[in-house]
């Protein structure tokens, strides 16, 4: 059995959709169990008060990389059939600063928006509108902004292919990253549990 599953014929392509809605149900549900629906949550990182969500990110990039190229490795997984998003350098630089000011006024991601939308919250609704209305805009202009939005392409891009070295190189010191931040960021709850 090879991965991904749809793309060699072992499942078809609506059972890859299920499959799909399926897993992104059981995101929610762990996201909206972490309390990553709840924006003061979110925004804690700003305020330096709350460090869940690094931590979130980074056990899950740690955790889905070590995945991906284990599963390769043993031939379970054909890494040359699985999409990997396009890279745009400049574009894609300008577009995570925007994400990022969206972020830290809402305390929402999209994600998490959806997350806050299914436990009630308002202004997940809110945030969910705005990002609707922001695509829409983007649609209407995007005529004029088409000549930057295909701007610095450098094709499907890893860490990896980039620096050209061994996938297990990039992992070990991403482990080291992650295991260094988790220190860092652990060392001022636990003195706020401690005070209090």
């Amino acid at each position: 059995m090879t991965a991904p599953l749809y793309a060699t014929g072992m499942i078809s392509a609506n059972s890859s959709l299920g499959l799909a809605v399926l897993l992104g149900i059981l995101f929610g549900f762990f996201l909206q169990r972490g309390g990553l629906g709840n924006p003061h949550k979110l925004a804690g990182i700003f305020y330096l008060t709350d460090f869940t969500v690094p931590k979130v990110m980074f056990s899950a990039i740690v955790v889905a990389a070590t995945g991906l190229y284990l599963l390769a490795d043993l031939g379970f997984l054909d890494l040359n059939k699985v999409w990997i998003v396009q890279t745009f350098f400049w574009p894609q630089i300008v577009g995570g600063l925007l994400f990022g000011v969206g972020f830290a006024l809402s305390g929402y991601c999209p994600g998490t928006a959806l997350t806050g939308l299914g436990t009630g919250r308002l202004d997940a609704l809110v945030v969910i509108v705005g990002i609707i209305a922001g695509s829409l805009l983007f649609a209407v202009f995007y005529p004029a902004l088409d000549s930057f939005y295909l701007s610095s392409p450098m094709g499907g891009m890893t860490l990896p292919k980039l620096l050209k070295v061994n996938h297990w190189l990039v992992l070990l010191f991403l482990y080291i990253v992650a295991g260094g931040l988790f220190y860092f960021l652990e060392r001022p709850e636990l003195r706020e549990k401690e005070g209090g």
